[in-house]
């Protein structure tokens, strides 16, 4: 069982967020699917998975070819079918327990000034920590990343 880690942004976009998350869950060789609820969020990380930075790109597909199972980073609205260790939710997107049990991270990345998804946040942190799942706060209030609450 892992931890299911909350990222409440207030400085940073959930791009730039992503990516560092991302590139150290790549660099522990972890699988890794991203999930989004808008479609256009996908095709946006899309591009810019390919594209940045400029020196490489992450390689990725988006969820419906005939090689997801391959792909290190699998961008899409379903379940996961990479075999992901992690799961990144953007957007309002959700997990069940079941699922954030069998991962060993699962990273909430969500608005604070938007207050739809922070209360899908908030519904979250209470579903997961009432289950038992550990689970972190982590806040950029101070202009960096700090855990700010810890449960489990």
């Amino acid at each position: 069982m892992g931890i299911v880690m909350f990222y409440h942004l207030t400085r940073s976009g959930s791009e730039q967020t992503l990516r560092l998350l991302l590139d150290r869950a790549l660099g522990q060789g972890w699988r890794i699917m991203i999930r989004s609820g808008e479609a256009a969020q996908l095709n946006r990380l899309d591009e810019r998975l390919w594209l940045h930075p400029e020196d490489g790109f992450v390689p990725h597909g988006i969820e419906g070819g005939p090689h997801d199972a391959d792909q290190p980073v699998l961008l899409g609205q379903g379940p996961v079918r990479n075999g992901a260790r992690g799961l990144m939710l953007l957007d309002g997107a959700d997990t069940t327990l079941d699922e954030a049990r069998d991962l060993e991270r699962v990273w909430v990345i969500f608005d604070g000034a938007d207050p739809d998804r922070l209360g899908a946040a908030r519904a979250l942190w209470k579903r997961v920590t009432d289950a038992g799942l550990a689970a972190q706060y982590w806040s950029e209030e101070s202009g960096r990343w700090e855990k700010k609450a810890e449960k489990g």
